[in-house]
């Protein structure tokens, strides 16, 4: 039976780059997550006969909310929902089942990054029939939707099992329990040569996969042990828990310390790599050698054509503006053409529908290919691995001869978190008021040459996207951007990113932070960072 529930706004439901993210708690209370799905039903014009993708990374209040999304959408009419076992699904996993089945549309349960438990956060996030996350457009009507809703519909039912495999009925709603793993595997076979793989690894190689407690768990170990051979116990932390272990999954060299202990150590395994929470970002080290994302980005385009899905060649490639220009130099070198879009993977979208990408990357460990319409974790090592087992070459000789035909990008970004947002938010207003002066002055021991507020004319669709970074570059080449990150659920996290060109060969192989203290001390010198957050370092620096 439908039931229809009063309710009234409840203030702060704006959905950012990647849906609503709150706190568990706050996602548990009474009405909170009834509100926001109902507002997105409101917002995409409603759900009548449509056929709906659900999915989660498994972190606490996943199940629940699962029951609670599928019998709204019973409720408002939906057709279909097609949901993953235990209501797991990576995101690219996610994207790649709406666009395969043609689905309208999807809803992802995931904080993505963030730390997940009861005391930690949750997140919901609605993604177009495209398989990518809403733009802007659609997530302003899911905005306006939760300011001025009345009332929310739900069915009366028991719970469906989600472990049972195969088709369900809720009320007139049929609930399509899938395997997360098979239709993502089966794509990922069609991309990478999964034959040279397996040579490559039944010839002694030896990898490390730390899933982090996290979503990737099971396709990690059904791809790389099972299908590819590696040893059993190559892939750790393999099993998806509600608080991921107690641990952060985001892939970092901070947050997966003991992955980087273990390739930096004695007898190291030959490749190394980890993905986060809903499975969407990376991370890529090699035995000794830890591989920044904006230099993993630059590899795989330069490589791609090493496997099968990319022998073609690249249509071209996007970053995000704070991601280094590492790529830019191998699309430069490879006559394509390389974007620069603000931060948010909904921005690469465009590009990749309108065939003007094939390749896309964030500094923030996530990058992609048109294969999906999100950024794909295990994707990216499978790429790397298929580039290693071609080239038969480490990941450090990649590293080295890339960076001897490139040039080296050293790079870094700083995170300050949880800092007090009137301190941030006057921090970026007051060094944006001084942009037009700041030309020509010196910073530390460096000249700045240009300073601006990145604004993003999107060459598909015309639209403006303003004010999405500060972007300050220096006599010589250096860069520094900042930009107040909207991913964190308490306080502001202000990311300060920094790089530099090397082309000298007989300084390539300099200490990241050694060689970027020039820029280090530009940016306290132009924002006053410690003077005006009272912090001594960042909390984070990868």
């Amino acid at each position: 039976m439908t039931t229809t529930i009063a309710t009234k706004p409840i203030a702060g439901q704006k959905p950012g780059t990647s849906g609503l993210r709150k706190k568990t708690a706050q996602f548990m209370q009474p009405g909170y997550l009834e509100n926001f799905v109902q507002s997105i039903w409101d917002g995409i014009g409603g759900v009548i006969g449509k056929t709906l993708v659900l999915g989660g990374d498994g972190r606490f209040f996943n199940d629940r909310a699962a029951q609670i999304i599928l019998r709204m959408a019973a409720a408002s009419g939906a057709a279909k929902v097609i949901v993953g076992q235990n209501a797991l699904l990576s995101t690219p996993a996610a994207s790649h089942l709406i666009r395969l089945r043609g689905a309208d549309g999807g809803i992802i349960m995931s904080a993505s990054h963030n730390p997940g438990g009861p005391d930690e956060d949750f997140g919901v996030k609605y993604n177009t029939a495209n398989g990518g996350p809403a733009p802007e457009s659609v997530t302003n009507r899911i905005f306006a939707a939760t300011e001025s809703i009345t009332q929310y519909l739900t069915l009366e039912a028991d719970d469906i099992d989600l472990s049972a495999l195969g088709t369900h009925q809720l009320g007139a709603m049929a609930v399509e329990v899938v395997d997360p793993v098979t239709d993502y595997q089966a794509l990922m076979e069609t991309l990478f040569d999964f034959d040279a793989i397996r040579a490559l690894i039944a010839g002694g190689f030896q990898l490390r996969f730390d899933a982090m407690h996290a979503v990737t768990g099971p396709y990690a170990v059904a791809i790389l042990e099972t299908t590819l051979g590696a040893a059993p116990g190559s892939v750790v932390n393999a099993v998806p828990l509600p608080d991921f272990g107690k641990g952060h999954p985001d892939p970092n060299p901070v947050w997966a310390r003991d992955l980087m202990d273990t390739m930096f150590g004695t007898a190291a395994p030959d490749f190394g790599a980890a993905s986060d929470g809903d499975g969407d970002r990376n991370m890529i080290v090699g035995r000794g050698v830890y591989v920044t994302p904006s230099d993993s980005l630059a590899v795989l385009a330069a490589n791609a054509h090493l496997a099968p899905g990319y022998a073609g060649g690249l249509k071209g490639v996007a970053r995000s503006m704070p991601t280094s220009c590492a790529v830019d130099l191998v699309a430069e070198a490879k006559g394509i053409k390389s974007y620069a879009t603000p931060t948010g993977w909904k921005f690469f979208g465009n590009l990749l529908d309108a065939g003007l990408a094939t390749l896309c990357g964030e500094e923030s460990a996530g990058t992609g290919s048109d294969h999906v319409r999100e950024k794909d974790g295990l994707w990216a090592v499978l790429l790397w691995l298929n580039i290693l087992a071609a080239r038969r070459q480490s990941v450090a000789e990649v590293m080295h001869d890339h960076w001897a035909e490139y040039g080296r990008v050293y790079y870094s970004r700083h995170d300050y978190e949880a800092i007090d947002s009137d301190i941030a938010n006057t921090l970026i207003a007051d060094l944006r008021g001084r942009l037009d002066t700041l030309p020509g002055t010196a910073a530390g021991a460096l000249t700045v040459s240009k300073a601006a507020d990145f604004a993003y004319d999107d060459p598909v669709d015309g639209s403006l996207t303003e004010k999405q970074g500060i972007e300050i570059t220096f006599e010589g080449g250096a860069r520094l951007v900042l930009r107040l990150s909207g991913t964190g659920t308490e306080g502001a996290t202000l990311r300060v990113y920094l790089e530099r060109l090397e082309v000298q060969r007989d300084q390539m192989d300099q200490d990241a932070q050694a060689a970027l203290a020039p820029v280090v001390t530009a940016a306290e010198a132009l924002a006053e960072i410690r003077t005006r957050t009272g912090r001594t370092a960042p909390d984070v620096m990868t």
